[in-house]
């Protein structure tokens, strides 16, 4: 646990004590080492949380709010994405086409050297 989570607890405990009776609030601020005014407004702090987090919400998972500019970076990058697949592709494709036209050019070169050498 980290120290304000720690600070939080014991605050939290000390406000209990405090509501239940069992030391008085005068003692619970000195105790946290504040005045009493202070700790009236941490306890009424706390007691508006607790209630907040006790209210009714609805059962699940809570709706996720819409990110419509991270929606559309994701669907940019996406397009982007099948861009560079297809370019990839391209090139990959030409280099192929390079490749063979030069066999051929090799291999037509060969040919007229053989049929050159037959002729001699």
């Amino acid at each position: 646990m980290s120290q304000p989570q720690e600070r939080a607890r014991e605050r939290a405990l000390i406000i209990m004590q405090v509501r239940s009776g069992r030391i008085t609030a005068t003692e619970g601020a000195k105790r946290l080492g504040i005045s009493r005014k202070t700790y009236y407004q941490w306890e009424g702090r706390g007691l508006d949380g607790m209630l907040k987090a006790l209210e009714e919400q609805e059962p699940g998972r809570p709706v996720q709010s819409v990110d419509t500019e991270k929606q559309d970076l994701t669907a940019r990058i996406r397009d982007l994405e099948q861009q560079l697949l297809a370019a990839n592709q391209r090139v990959a494709l030409k280099q192929s086409q390079l490749e063979y036209e030069r066999q051929q050019r090799a291999l037509a070169q060969e040919t007229e050297e053989r049929a050159k050498k037959n002729r001699t």
